[in-house]
This record gives C-alpha cells, sequence and structure tokens, in this order.
C-alpha cells in the first residue's frame, strides 16, 4: 500500500518526489548461523528517514536483543518493537524471567530510543501505528477440549513449543494474556483512524492455515484478537512466529508474515523476496516533508 499525500515535499535530483518507507522484519534470529550476516546487509534504509518495525524474536538473551536493537536504532530514524515468545526465554537460574524480563527490555528500549507496547502510539502516513504484547492463552484449540487436555495431546504427539518449558514455569500465560488484552483495549479505544496493528503472535486463526502441526496454534495466539482488525481500522497487520512469511486477506484487511526464521527458513524463503522487494517488507510510504 502506498499513501503519498500532497504536502510541501522535497525532491530528488531527478525531479521525483523523496519518499520514505515504513519496512517491517520479525524472528531475525539473530543467533542463527548467517543471520546476523543477513540483517547488517539487508535491513538497511533507502532513505535517511525511514522507519522500521521489528516483530519480535530478535535473540533469547536481554542484552543480545537491545544490542541487536541498538544498532538498527542507529540506521533508521525510528525503530518500533514488540516482544516475541523467544524474548520472553529463561532457564531456571537466569536472574530476570517473566514479566520482569519484559520489564528490563522495555526499559532498555527506551535508553535506546526504540518504542514498545509501553509507549505512546507514533503515526506514519496517517496511521496509528500501535505495536502489541498479547501473548497466547491456549483457545487456539480443539474444540470441546479444555486447556490441559490440548497441551497433553500435543506433549503426547510431541508438538510442544519451548514456551512450555522456558516461560510457563516463571509466569501464568494465561493471565498475563488477559491483562494485556484488557490493557490493550483501553489504550486502543481511543484511537481513530486507520492503523497498523503490530504483533509478534497472529490476530486471526486463519493464519494458521499453512501450519502443519495445528497443535503449534496452542502458542500462538488467542481468540480474543480476532476481531480485532477490523475493529480497530487497521489497514495492515504485521505479525511473525509462524515463520512461514505470506499475505492473507481477512475481511479486506492484509495480514504480512514478515520473518527471517532459522537458518533453514531464512535459505529457502529470503531470495525470491529479496527479488520482489519484500524483505524488509514496506508496509507505508509518504512523500518527505520540508
Amino acid at each position: 500500500m502506498r499513501l503519498l499525500p500532497r504536502a510541501h515535499t522535497r525532491a530528488t535530483s531527478s525531479g521525483q518526489p523523496e519518499v520514505r518507507t515504513l519496512w517491517a522484519v520479525s524472528d531475525l534470529h539473530i543467533n542463527s548461523p548467517g543471520n546476523r550476516e543477513a540483517v547488517a546487509e539487508f535491513v538497511r534504509p533507502k532513505h535517511p528517514a525511514d522507519w522500521l518495525i521489528v516483530a519480535g524474536d530478535v535473540a533469547e538473551d536481554a542484552d543480545t536483543v537491545l544490542g541487536a536493537l541498538r544498532g538498527l536504532a542507529e540506521r533508521f530514524e525510528t525503530v518500533i518493537w514488540v516482544p516475541g515468545n523467544h524474548e520472553l526465554y529463561s532457564r531456571g537460574d537466569d536472574p530476570l524471567k517473566g514479566r520482569n524480563k519484559y520489564k528490563y527490555l522495555v526499559e532498555g528500549c527506551r535508553k535506546i530510543g526504540v518504542l514498545t507496547p509501553e509507549d505512546p502510539y507514533v503515526t506514519f502516513a496517517g496511521h496509528t501505528i500501535v505495536p502489541l504484547f498479547t501473548l497466547y492463552d491456549h483457545s487456539w484449540r480443539t474444540p470441546g477440549t479444555t486447556p490441559e487436555e490440548a497441551i497433553a495431546a500435543a506433549e503426547e504427539s510431541s508438538v510442544v513449543l519451548t514456551d512450555h518449558y522456558a516461560i510457563a514455569p516463571f509466569v501464568d500465560i494465561p493471565v498475563w494474556c488477559r491483562e494485556r488484552l484488557s490493557y490493550t483495549v483501553r489504550r486502543l479505544s481511543h484511537v481513530e483512524g486507520p492503523t497498523i496493528l503490530i504483533n509478534h503472535w497472529p490476530l486471526v486463526r486463519e493464519a494458521m492455515e499453512k501450519v502443519v502441526h495445528q497443535e503449534i496454534g496452542l502458542w500462538s495466539g488467542t481468540r480474543h484478537t480476532q476481531s480485532w482488525p477490523r475493529r480497530y481500522k487497521a489497514t495492515c497487520v504485521i505479525y511473525g512466529h509462524l515463520h512461514i512469511p505470506i499475505d492473507i486477506c481477512v475481511e479486506d484487511v492484509t495480514h504480512a508474515e514478515v520473518s527471517l526464521g532459522y537458518q533453514r527458513d531464512r535459505e529457502r524463503t529470503l531470495p525470491p523476496r529479496l527479488n520482489a522487494g519484500r524483505w524488509p517488507y514496506p508496509v507505508l510510504t509518504e512523500e518527505v516533508t520540508r
């Protein structure tokens, strides 16, 4: 989508107006072999005023996450980050776990000028840019089963995300999810006009259609966000998590999965996207005003 509001604009040497872009990436997994180099080479602005969305799963270690975001903030005019499940991973002897780890990351982002789901919303090309942190509540499960039954079945099938061992022991995730949903709805109730919604986890169940192991849905979203894109006038929803970089349209809203993924994902999906100019993913453009 390209929104080019007419205003007093700057022109290039060819006489064409200068354009800045809001780009999006997710699941950089910079410790995966080759990913750090790919980010260094390809996640660069085309205009000094470009912005960048980073939709979670930068790394597991908090200081590694902040170091990567600092590097990106030095390149882009504005960087907007939302956490993924990997940012929340902890071991039993780690000093930072669950809510405390998220708080540490938010405070660290503020020190380096990176926006988070806790900061005032900003606008780009007439859209309110909304970073979200909603987690998941195991509600994407087989109808008629309880969360406990669904998780037990996933364990029996050996389809269990690491979240079950590296996040769940340290925080009640469904409770935290409910709190985040309530907090976010209160904030969104004050937003008018079109939005860009950003979340690590997909907001709609349709995003799961191409996932082979549907049990993954237990750790991938919540039914309570299904109506958000339409309710909050989203032009586009940016998400990651699934490592299936596609665009889908649900109720006339584009949902773009913008992940880099692990080495095997990158080697398979990145070249065609680079050739098409689709990674980083161009979300919005606007003319640069004086």
